[in-house]
């Protein structure tokens, strides 16, 4: 029996007449619903709405429903509208050909194409599919009420006046298919003849209507979708010129391989299994690439498809895997059941991989936001507590959460992530690590300079940035002041010279935060460089030999250390007492 997996979306619209735009992802329905509501009450929205998303691990289709709608200029969209997707008024048989209505048809009728392994091209183009469709009654009554409801948000007729009309409108379309089939209307052609048909009929009024019935019924054969998609490139490879003909029949495959690229159910048999979706990503975008898999049959529907995608021969079935792998990298599922670290990798894979993709078929604005909705995934406080757990030390923690904030995008999500560094570095426990741990101090002072260099390079926000770094350094200020670090060394027989140098050390070692503790030391080395003759001494210290250098060079040398430590030349300078 199939499993589902549900979760919500929150939408938001911004301004009058603004459209719904994803805001975020949740898999409890109160989260969604006190998200929703928190983005009125704080005025980030003038309407929001919560969209229940069933998943059907069989089918791989989405039932949606919304549950939720609040807003100060609702739109007047009726709720009955929101399973279906915009539709326009259907007047003629015709119109039911349209791109518009195969697409809701597609969307209405997913499972029931999917059972029956059919496109909707097919369906509506073959006698014996509709007949058997017409017989289920209870599905085919279903999609026209779902249609009448929605077109009845825009007009001012009766729901049951509608239902009647497209009943009406359904019924001539499926008779005139009837109608066709006992007049042979539609050919039957055998492979290799698809050209000659398509030159014929190029000129036709019905040219299209007509060779999309000859491709339904040659398609009525074929065992399964890799059957299909196999029959379909053969007929592609009698369309290699720019004439009418080929562009007729060139349409008609496009449009048919499109409508079977976007079924759940015929991309999984398509691609074969997977462990999980991030490898079933990297599959489809090696497809939407271009780029062959060594494991592919030369003659492998699948492999034959990839070739026509790396030339751009397919627009129409390339868009529909190209809405495919956004889709999926919008949806809640993970990437990689695993750890955190390996979702990222997969992650950053994928990015580099879509990156060389970006053009036509997806920009750059929809892979920014598709990834910075995945982002937002990893920064939940659900996910870092599970990534966390299994890490022992606290800079181990701190670490873990800066590797994070590499992998996302989203000034959102980096703020998001910065709210869970600030309890991790300012707990107790990550104190007492510093000021009583095992290591030497030299060594967990080294250690906070460090985690300090890494939170200052990474992407956090800037005010989140600094409190960071504040508060690693207070850290490392008291595990200096208790170990008497600069104390030891103001008190060693040695002269002024040495232990400054010394401290300079210090500096170079990346032992001295930023912040309070490389002030304290900074004014330890000025306040010895203020002693009668230090520059003398510095002189007579650095001499080798016979080769004492000239005091302005000595000078110049002793100047550069000094910056290396955040004192400028200035403030050496005035520190010199001879």
């Amino acid at each position: 029996m199939a499993q589902q997996e549900v979760h919500y979306e929150i939408f938001a619209r911004h301004g009058a007449r603004g459209g719904w735009k994803l805001q975020d992802v949740a898999t409890q329905r109160d989260a969604a619903l006190d998200a929703a509501r928190d983005l009125m009450a704080q005025e980030k929205a003038t309407g929001v709405k919560v969209v229940k998303e069933t998943y059907n691990t069989e089918t791989g289709d989405y039932l949606t429903l919304k549950i939720f709608e609040d807003g100060h200029n609702k739109s007047k969209t009726d709720p009955g509208a929101e399973d279906v997707p915009n539709t326009l008024p259907c007047f003629k048989p015709d119109d039911l050909y349209s791109y518009h209505a195969r697409a809701t048809m597609a969307r209405l009728l997913g499972d029931y194409l999917a059972r029956h392994k059919l496109t909707v091209t097919e369906l509506i183009h073959r006698a014996d599919a509709l007949e058997k469709f017409e017989a289920t009654g209870t599905v085919y009554q279903h999609a026209i009420q779902k249609i009448a409801v929605a077109q009845a948000s825009s007009t001012k007729k009766p729901v049951q006046q509608l239902i009647k009309e497209l009943n009406d409108l359904a019924t001539k379309a499926i008779h005139r298919v009837y109608r066709d089939e006992r007049r042979n209307h539609f050919p039957t052609v055998a492979a290799g003849g698809f050209r000659a048909l398509a030159d014929k009929l190029s000129s036709a009024g019905d040219g299209a209507y007509v060779m999309n019935g000859a491709i339904a019924r040659h398609l009525a054969g074929a065992t399964g979708w890799e059957d299909k998609l196999v029959h379909l490139l053969a007929i592609m490879e009698e369309a290699a010129d720019s004439s009418a003909g080929a562009t007729l029949l060139l349409a008609s495959v496009d449009g048919i391989t499109a409508e079977i690229l976007s079924g759940s159910a015929a991309l999984h048999e398509l691609i074969g299994c997977h462990d999980n979706l991030g490898d079933a990503l990297t599959t489809l975008i090696h497809l939407f690439l271009g780029q062959t898999r060594p494991d592919m049959e030369p003659r492998d529907g699948l492999a034959i498809l990839t070739r026509h995608f790396a030339a751009d021969n397919l627009p129409a079935a390339r868009t529909a895997i190209a809405n495919r792998i956004m889709a999926e990298l919008k949806s809640i599922k993970r990437l990689q059941d695993d750890a955190l670290l390996d979702e990222i990798a997969v992650m950053k894979r994928i990015a580099n991989k879509l990156v060389l993709g970006q053009g036509k078929y997806l920009s750059h604005d929809d892979l920014i936001a598709a990834f910075t909705m995945r982002s937002r995934r990893l920064v939940t406080y659900e996910a870092l507590a599970r990534f966390l757990e299994t890490v022992e030390t606290p800079d181990g923690k701190l670490e873990k959460l800066l590797l994070i904030e590499k992998a996302i995008i989203g000034a959102k999500n980096k703020r998001q992530l910065g709210t869970a560094v600030t309890p991790i570095v300012t707990s107790a426990n990550f104190a007492n690590f510093f000021h009583d741990g095992d290591k030497p101090v030299l060594a967990r002072l080294k250690r906070l300079t460090e985690l300090q260099k890494q939170v200052q390079a990474s992407g956090l926000q800037d005010n989140q940035k600094y409190e960071i770094s504040r508060d690693l350094d207070k850290i490392a200020d008291e595990a200096a002041a208790r170990a008497r670090i600069l104390e030891a060394i103001a008190a060693r027989p040695v002269s002024h010279v040495e232990k400054v140098l010394t401290v300079l050390k210090l500096y170079n070692s990346g032992v001295l935060t930023q912040g309070r503790l490389s002030a304290r030391a900074q004014d330890f080395i000025l306040s010895h460089m203020a002693k009668p003759n230090f520059l003398a001494d510095y002189v007579a210290h650095i001499a080798r030999g016979d080769a004492t250098p000239a005091p302005e060079a000595a000078k110049a040398e002793l100047v550069e250390m000094l910056a290396n430590a955040g004192i400028t030349p200035e403030d050496g300078f005035s520190a010199f007492a001879a």
